[in-house]
């Protein structure tokens, strides 16, 4: 075979690998989606007109804690703290864990709910940072608050604080700073009151985007499709991901991520599992793919559920630099769980989760956007040698373009099919348009975001990064 000839194989090999991949990728997705739908219509038909107002007279309600960590929130903290003790339901409490914080939050937190402190003692079952100082209102009205003040630690040592205070049953982590639905614990609560046979560990539920909506009082009063076009295709993302990902995964018992922001699990499971890991920046997904090893290696039958509502809404970040922290960290996490979890790949003691969940994440999840930059640099070269197949490479650009407009017009059918919560032409309109433009403006730059997160990983980054918010719109 001629030089030529060998060159001419290889291009068509590389052709048909990247074709292949992204075919698998759109096959997995497409299958993800169709499962959905069904997970869809089987909740709704079991849910849309359930009171969940009457399951507060039920005795047996499961008793929670909502933990939400906190760190330099002083802006906010006193209407956040407001909206969590504001919840409707019976058996909570509501413990705020103050991560060092270098603003004025405990000030004001002891200013607006009148607290003094207490002697509740401190018995760590999880080791975390020392403990300064634990705080109980001396309002009745606040009687479910309690403050904890610690050395920072970061959010996970704030959690495992938290969970180390807590004295229910099941707990609750959020993000202060998100905006709940009022019956959001009473619609977490119940599929644990439902149990039979199966352990429920942990129930998880939408993220949604609050930009651009009106809060007041702590509740959303109405959502709108976000102003700001980076906040708008991240709404898309998220229906995506939590309508016709997740909803999937869990159908087919094999999620292995409830969002940080929002997620119940079994106390005494999470102890168990040891708490929260403090040396990984993405601890959400961790601990769940270990509560789930646990459950697993002891022979013990478990579930965790996932909810479709639109529980949990917070802000997204409207800024490339904010965003690309964010999606760096994402990144990083998801590559130490599956680096910590190594031993569940293609492992059939883990079901579903090693030869299916661990995978998928590893391939389409975290190797994904290495390929794609692999896949754009040999056709840089193939370019610049003038040897590139022109015609190959605009109708594969027009298939993936085509199926990432198709995808995204799935995901709002299946919104306002379900939950309707963008109710208005205009927004409607503008979730259409930002589908059009986001394969240009925004996959790239999601991309790049994830070789950095591979970047800084090597580099042995360990920080968060600075996720400075704007702040929601609420009304005078």
């Amino acid at each position: 075979m001629t030089g030529m000839g060998w060159l001419d194989t290889g291009i068509g090999i590389f052709n048909y690998l990247i074709l292949a991949f992204a075919i698998l990728v759109m096959l997995s997705y497409l299958i993800l989606a169709i499962i959905s739908s069904f997970s869809l219509k089987a909740y709704l038909q079991k849910n849309r007109y359930i009171n969940y107002g009457a399951l507060l007279a039920l005795p047996h309600t499961p008793k929670v804690s909502l933990i939400a960590p906190a760190y330099n929130e002083g802006k906010t903290i006193r209407e956040n703290v407001q909206s969590l003790l504001s919840i409707n339901y019976n058996n909570f409490d509501v413990i705020v864990v103050n991560d060092g914080s270098k603003d004025d939050s405990i000030p004001i937190l002891v200013e607006a709910f009148e607290l003094i402190p207490s002697d509740l003692p401190y018995h760590p079952q999880v080791p975390t940072k020392p403990v300064r100082a634990i705080y109980r209102s001396s309002n009745p009205s606040y009687s479910k608050l309690i403050v904890v003040d610690k050395e920072n630690g970061g959010k996970a040592d704030a959690l495992n604080t938290g969970i180390n205070i807590s004295s229910h049953p099941y707990i609750v982590c959020i993000d202060v700073d998100c905006i709940m639905d009022k019956d959001v614990l009473l619609k977490l609560a119940k599929p644990f009151m439902e149990e039979s046979g199966s352990r429920i560990i942990a129930t998880g539920g939408v993220v949604r985007i609050a930009n651009s909506c009106v809060i007041k009082s702590g509740r959303m009063v109405k959502v709108n499709a976000p102003d700001n076009w980076l906040a708008r295709i991240q709404v898309l993302e998220y229906l995506r991901a939590f309508i016709l990902g997740r909803m999937a995964w869990a159908r087919m018992d094999g999620l292995l991520i409830i969002s940080g922001a929002f997620g119940m699990f079994d106390r005494d499971i999470v102890l168990r599992a040891g708490g929260y890991n403090t040396k990984t920046v993405g601890e959400d997904m961790e601990l769940v793919v270990r509560m789930r090893r646990y459950m697993i290696e002891h022979k013990l039958d478990y579930r965790v559920q996932y909810l479709p509502d639109p529980l949990c809404w917070t802000e997204a970040p409207e800024s490339y630099k904010i965003l690309r922290k964010q999606r760096s960290r994402w990144t990083r996490g998801t590559m130490e769980t599956l680096w910590i979890h190594r031993k569940m790949l293609f492992n059939p003691k883990y079901k579903i989760l090693g030869l299916l969940s661990y995978p998928y994440w590893l391939i389409y999840e975290y190797l994904a956007p290495i390929i794609e930059f692999t896949g754009i640099l040999i056709s840089l070269i193939l370019i610049i040698f003038g040897i590139l197949s022109w015609k190959f490479f605009f109708l594969f650009l027009f298939m993936v373009y085509s199926f990432a407009l198709m995808f995204s017009a799935i995901a709002i059918f299946a919104e306002e099919s379900t939950f309707k919560k963008y109710n208005t032409f205009r927004d409607l309109r503008k979730l259409a348009f930002i589908a059009l433009l986001e394969p240009f403006i925004f996959h790239p730059f999601t991309v790049y975001a994830a070789l950095r997160g591979n970047w800084e990983k090597w580099r042995g980054s360990k920080g968060w990064g600075d996720m400075t918010r704007t702040g929601f719109n609420r009304p005078k």
